[in-house]
């Protein structure tokens, strides 16, 4: 795999913590800078993520006590003790560099240190089935209201803020954006498709969803239909509900797609129904683990009753027929005495 180092001026961007979906067959390499200000701590921090796809592979928080950057998948672990070191060495470098954007940005507010204070910036790129080049992304978020954008181009800057515009002013003078188109085309890509070749027995794998549906009734007395989905990979997966064929939308929940924690994913839809009309809903999952899509239909499960109304009556013919015994063979023994006295 190459090792590539990366330039303080390339790393000016966050990325969102939530999890992105993508066509099927692209693959997004993301990374996410997180520096933090708060009243009682003398020295902002720092927070690093990286992402290939919805996978975490390396972090970095400046609060720790390795103060170094940090495996988080078991197959990184096997990367060289150089590629840690240049890893380290560029966060360091950029935890430098954002805490003077930070103070940059308290200068031109007129704000304090003692404050609460965030930098977020994202950048990244991402490839489609074929493994070439899709496109990429650069952003840097500055207390949440000033923000600059690349532009699709890879050319131009968008800001929007006070702070922002300044700041977009100074990259465009040292022309940034050229910097940065070189840097996602080349370098981002090339590293993507190394961390897929080197990780592609996770990354790369498929795991069929599983899926079931569920039956509460509400205390209207009407009737909550879950669909679920869980452990499945990747996390792209439809989940959709109709009535009669129909698709249904009114009265229906659904939740995002979320990390069921071992490396898998979950998620689920659901749908109020009338009692009594549940066999009129079906719910639709489709993945590319399945062969085909999957359909269901609730079914109730069998009623018990007769069976136990069965068993109760075995039960109590048995000690009826136990006691009608047990009394005549009492009213014999007594019989007999009585004749044996006489």
């Amino acid at each position: 795999m190459k090792n590539f180092e990366f330039q303080p001026l390339l790393l000016l961007f966050m990325v969102t913590l939530a999890i992105t979906k993508h066509p099927n067959g692209s693959h997004t390499l993301r990374y996410v800078f997180t520096l933090l200000s708060w009243p009682g701590h003398p020295e902002p921090e720092l927070i690093f993520l990286s992402y290939v796809d919805e996978t975490q592979i390396m972090g970095f928080n400046s609060v720790s006590e390795s103060q170094r950057m940090e495996s988080r998948v078991p197959w990184m672990s096997d990367l060289s003790a150089e590629f840690w070191e240049l890893a380290t060495e560029d966060i360091l470098k950029e935890h430098r560099f954002l805490n003077t954007i930070m103070r940059k940005l308290l200068k031109i507010y007129n704000d304090s240190m003692n404050g609460y204070h965030t930098i977020q910036e994202t950048y990244g790129c991402q490839v489609k089935e074929r493994l070439s080049f899709s496109h990429a992304f650069m952003e840097l978020v500055l207390d949440t209201h000033d923000y600059i954008t690349l532009n699709e181009d890879l050319q131009t800057w968008r800001g929007v803020g006070k702070a922002a515009e300044i700041i977009k002013e100074e990259w465009e003078k040292i022309n940034l954006a050229k910097i940065s188109k070189s840097f996602l085309l080349g370098a981002c890509v090339e590293g993507l498709l190394g961390y897929l070749d080197f990780g592609k027995t996770h990354l790369l794998r498929i795991d069929t969803p599983k899926i079931h549906m569920t039956n509460k009734i509400r205390p209207d007395r009407k009737i909550t239909l879950r669909c679920w989905a869980f452990n499945f990979y990747p996390s792209e997966i439809t989940l959709a509900w109709k009535r009669d064929g129909s698709n249904q939308t009114h009265d229906m929940e659904m939740v995002e797609t979320r990390p069921s924690g071992d490396g898998s994913f979950q998620k689920w839809a659901a749908v109020v129904v009338s009692s009594g009309e549940e066999h009129r809903y079906t719910c639709h999952a489709n993945h590319e683990g399945l062969s085909e899509p999957v359909t269901l239909r609730w079914d109730p499960p069998e009623s018990t009753i007769p069976f136990m109304a069965m068993i109760i009556s075995l039960v109590l013919g048995a000690l009826l027929l136990g006691a009608m015994m047990a009394f005549l063979i009492w009213k014999r023994r007594t019989r007999g005495k009585k004749v044996s006295w006489s």
